[in-house]
């Protein structure tokens, strides 16, 4: 069954399912645990791609000049309720995707939910990929300030990139004026980096592999479905070449009577004739 028909089906169901759950097509009705797990990760997938568009802008300010203590906690506020989320509907997406007896209609929402589920989660490891990026940079920027004045305005320059310079720069103006405790504070929040660095990478590699389930999952699903569409095409040829083989015995049958017929005929006729030529002669 093609994609459009499920979505034909889905729609279907929708304008004719306004009533109770007790439908005139027994068939087609969701097991109401399936549909209370489908709607309630279809809920989190909305909730997920909110994170995504509010994580978009706040990763966007890093580096920049509206760069604050305070953005770069929501960062990490929101990049750790995404996460636990992520994992939580990717195990309830993969309980979907091997239920077992399913409605076509039961099968365009496994899909749905799959196909959501994996843009939704392939955006945000991208946003992650770009935080981690501006937090190393970050860093550094920054323990490149701390060495440049602990050996002396004569030390050698770094190569640094051009994000890095200009964070480089901010930090030496707050550190030429700073004092050692100022400077025990930077260090302090260089090693939370640090410690978040390593959280976001932990957290890519976990949600890869959740990634890499869910679309092996959907895949061996797919080829269960190609299967079942092998077999019933060649269930659907072995029938048309039955019929066409019951066809043509009917054909030779037909032929077979009508020639009978004709010998008969003929006999008959010749065996009147014969009696004929005995009475008169």
């Amino acid at each position: 069954m093609s994609f459009d028909q499920l979505s034909s089906l889905e729609a279907g169901r929708r304008r004719g399912g306004g009533g109770g759950g007790s439908g005139s097509n027994p068939g087609f009705s969701d097991d109401p645990e399936f549909q209370r797990l489908s709607q309630d990760l279809m809920n989190k997938i909305f909730r997920l791609n909110g994170n995504n568009q509010r994580l978009s802008g706040e990763v966007g300010h890093l580096g920049t000049r509206r760069d604050t203590p305070r953005v770069r906690e929501r960062v990490h506020e929101l990049l750790e309720e995404s996460r636990d989320l992520f994992k939580e509907v990717g195990e309830g997406v993969k309980k979907i995707q091997t239920w077992e007896d399913v409605t076509p209609t039961q099968k365009y929402m496994q899909q749905k939910l799959s196909r959501e589920f994996q843009t939704a989660l392939s955006e945000f490891q991208n946003l992650q990929r770009q935080a981690l990026e501006k937090e190393k940079a970050s860093v550094t920027a920054a323990r490149a300030t701390i060495e440049s004045e602990g050996a002396g305005e004569a030390g050698s320059p770094l190569l640094l990139d051009h994000q890095q310079q200009q964070q480089l720069q901010q930090q030496q103006e707050l550190t030429r004026l700073a004092p050692q405790d100022d400077v025990d504070f930077q260090e302090a929040l260089i090693i939370e980096r640090e410690e978040e660095i390593r959280n976001i990478e932990q957290g890519v590699g976990d949600l890869n592999v959740l990634f890499q389930q869910v679309a092996q999952i959907v895949t061996e699903q797919g080829e269960v479905l190609d299967t079942i569409a092998n077999n019933v095409e060649n269930v659907r040829e072995d029938t048309r070449g039955a019929d066409r083989e019951l066809r043509s015995a009917a054909r030779y049958q037909k032929n077979a009577r009508s020639k009978a017929c004709c010998l008969l005929l003929i006999l008959a006729v010749i065996l009147t004739i014969v009696l004929l030529a005995i009475f008169l002669g």
